[in-house]
């Protein structure tokens, strides 16, 4: 019998050989696995030896941003989040060295739950049940931005002073690293971020990619785990909120509605609402970190445009996600009006 094939970028004889030595017992024998859907940016599978099943993430094939998919952060940060009420896997191992399986990677524990992308996916729930998933995806949030860095290890992990105004130039530098053609909004967005910066913020651990459907929820309606920690970092709280509610405005895929479509779910102003209730924090003014969020998205867009039309994606969904970006910078203006 012909062994399976190995999934895209997971070379699994590499990979058991590895586990073998760095994990002993974690698997044994052949290993299968089969890409998880959704996201964008990591590669993730869940890898079997027919027994125990774990998750494998790594960075996507060919071009990567720098600093976008770090393995050792995300590995980093869900290990010091363990016990903190923010729900996260459990970590296994991280191996740094990418002769491996072709990248640095992350092993960690597989949570059962269920990922909602769209209204499509939400409205079955019904509204009152969408609604409490939704408070609880923002309680969630509050108490992430709660955790005290130094207490679980993380005070090195960023430097929250002038944060905002770093990240401002950070994506206009992804920005100029991916994009494929000139759109001239990206300039006008950037010009505008850099004008409006706060003078001041205050400083928490971000997730920096906080949506709904980096979420598993289980049969209660209750976050069973926060996923796709790559990008965390010590920095302002106002950013994850705002890149929350526009991600949860844009349409989860061509011809599917946005999650804030769903029956039950909160408005953008409602969503800010209950955060300000739970965290205690002022989220007057939100226009700058809604321009930010836009850009932010405009450039891991292009990013993900970039090496689609470089046939360097794995999976389907990824031949329309360069027109969305002109729709993207445009927003981000808008928000700063």
């Amino acid at each position: 019998m012909t062994a399976p094939a190995d999934p895209p970028g997971l070379p699994l004889a590499a990979l058991a050989a590895h586990l073998d030595a760095a994990a002993p017992g974690l698997l044994t024998g052949p290993l299968t696995a089969r890409r998880l859907p959704g996201g964008r940016s990591n590669l993730t599978y869940a890898v079997t030896d027919g027994a125990s099943t774990v998750v494998v993430r790594r960075p996507p094939l060919g071009h990567v941003l720098s600093t976008a998919h770090d393995m050792g952060r995300e590995h980093r940060v869900m290990s010091a989040l363990a016990g903190t009420g923010v729900p996260v896997p459990r970590t296994h191992l991280l191996c740094a060295d990418p002769d491996v399986i072709g990248a640095p990677f992350t092993v960690m524990e597989l949570v059962d739950g269920a990922s909602y992308a769209g209204a499509d996916d939400l409205a079955p729930l019904g509204p009152d049940r969408v609604r409490a998933l939704a408070d609880r995806m923002v309680a969630a949030l509050a108490a992430l931005h709660a955790v005290d860095p130094a207490a679980v290890g993380l005070a090195g992990l960023g430097r929250p002073d002038g944060y905002v105004r770093r990240q401002v130039e950070r994506w206009r530098r992804q920005w100029e690293a991916s994009k494929t053609r000139e759109l001239p909004a990206a300039d006008a967005l950037y010009a505008r971020l850099a004008a409006a910066v706060p003078a001041r913020s205050d400083a928490a651990v971000v997730h920096g990619d906080y949506r709904l459907d980096n979420l598993l929820v289980d049969g209660d309606d209750r976050v069973a785990a926060v996923l796709d920690w790559e990008m965390a970092t010590l920095g302002d709280p106002l950013t994850d909120l705002a890149l929350l509610r526009v991600y949860g405005e844009r349409p989860a895929a061509p011809g599917r509605p946005p999650v804030a479509a769903a029956p039950g779910f909160p408005s953008g102003d409602e969503l800010f609402e209950r955060y300000a209730a739970a965290s205690g924090r002022d989220v007057a003014a939100p226009g700058f970190y809604l321009g930010l969020a836009h850009f932010k998205l405009a450039a891991i867009s292009e990013g993900i445009h970039r090496r689609h039309a470089m046939g360097r994606t794995v999976g389907d969904g990824f031949d329309e996600i360069g027109a969305a970006v002109p729709g993207l910078l445009d927003a981000g203006l808008a928000a700063l009006t």
